[in-house]
């Protein structure tokens, strides 16, 4: 029996592995990791995972060891190997909050430094060394920017270096180490990236864009609830114009012709606003309930 195709399909090591681990999941796919091993399991033949630093994905994409890895966009710039790689997807996730990650230039609160131009024969300390060289050169700065290894912010608490470029999300550790944020660099975002190569092959191609297709269902649901109501005949043109859907709000007869059945899809913010509302216009045994997928 010959073996089954099999995709090499790279999976974030570190503080993205758990929210991808979980969005997977929610996307149909079970991966199990080991601690000791770099190799996950997967509850899908055609899918080797392997498990990497997001900081070295996009070489191992371009050179044709993965087919196909979920890695950062910072990542991708940082190895220059945006040319190298076909872009699938865009995902809307991180490790802790629906914010997109930004790296940002940080000084202490009483730095004189306020702007990159004052960063003129300074010492940066980075994990993103080269976008930060390139950054500098495109606005005429010379500084000197070393290799961060971790800890980066508190290398200039310390009075190590002058300035960092850290990656934050809502910036609250930054402010818990009374550091100042002095200008946005880059906002990155996960991305599902393939080998163009890879992508010439038809049964590659198809299962990564089922990957693509599964994954955004699953984040686009997260922000959609299901909601389900009974309302009175004579109060339906109210709750239609009410109601926003994704398409049109279903509406069922019930038994009693005196009242139909409605349900539809909504964004979760709207939710607390629109239950009130909806219980004044007249509707009754209003439900809400979490989605898997939207597609």
């Amino acid at each position: 029996m010959n073996a089954p195709n099999q995709l090499k399909l790279g999976i974030p090591k570190g503080s993205l592995e758990k929210a991808t681990v979980e969005l997977f999941a929610q996307a149909g796919w079970s991966i199990g990791i080991n601690a000791r091993n770099y190799f996950p399991t997967v509850d899908d033949p055609s899918l080797i995972c392997k498990l990497m630093r997001p900081q070295e994905m996009a070489l191992y994409v371009a050179d044709g060891t993965l087919d196909a890895a979920l890695t950062g966009w910072d990542w991708i710039i940082e190895r220059d190997c945006q040319d190298q790689i076909t872009d699938v997807a865009t995902l809307e996730y991180s490790k802790s909050s629906n914010q997109p990650c930004r790296w940002v230039l940080v000084a202490p609160e009483n730095s004189p430094i306020q702007s990159v131009q004052d960063l003129q024969g300074k010492r940066i300390a980075t994990e993103l060394q080269n976008f930060t060289r390139r950054y500098l050169e495109e606005r005429g700065v010379k500084a000197e920017v070393i290799f961060s290894w971790g800890a980066t912010e508190a290398k200039v608490v310390e009075g190590l270096v002058d300035a960092v470029v850290e990656i934050t999300e809502t910036g609250s550790t930054l402010r818990a180490h009374r550091l100042r944020i002095v200008e946005e660099l880059l906002v990155t975002r996960t991305k599902l990236i393939a080998n163009p190569q890879a992508m010439q092959v038809s049964w590659k191609r198809e299962k990564i864009d089922q990957i693509a297709l599964l994954l955004k269902a699953a984040l686009d649901a997260r922000h959609k609830v299901l909601l389900k109501m009974n309302v009175p005949t004579h109060n339906l043109d109210g709750i239609m114009s009410i109601l926003p859907s994704l398409t049109s709000p279903t509406v069922n007869p019930l038994l009693d012709d005196r009242w139909r059945a409605v349900e539809t899809v909504v964004d979760r913010s709207m939710v607390r606003d629109l239950l009130p509302k909806l219980k004044e216009a007249g509707a009754t045994g209003i439900l809400e309930f979490d989605l898997k997928k939207v597609v």
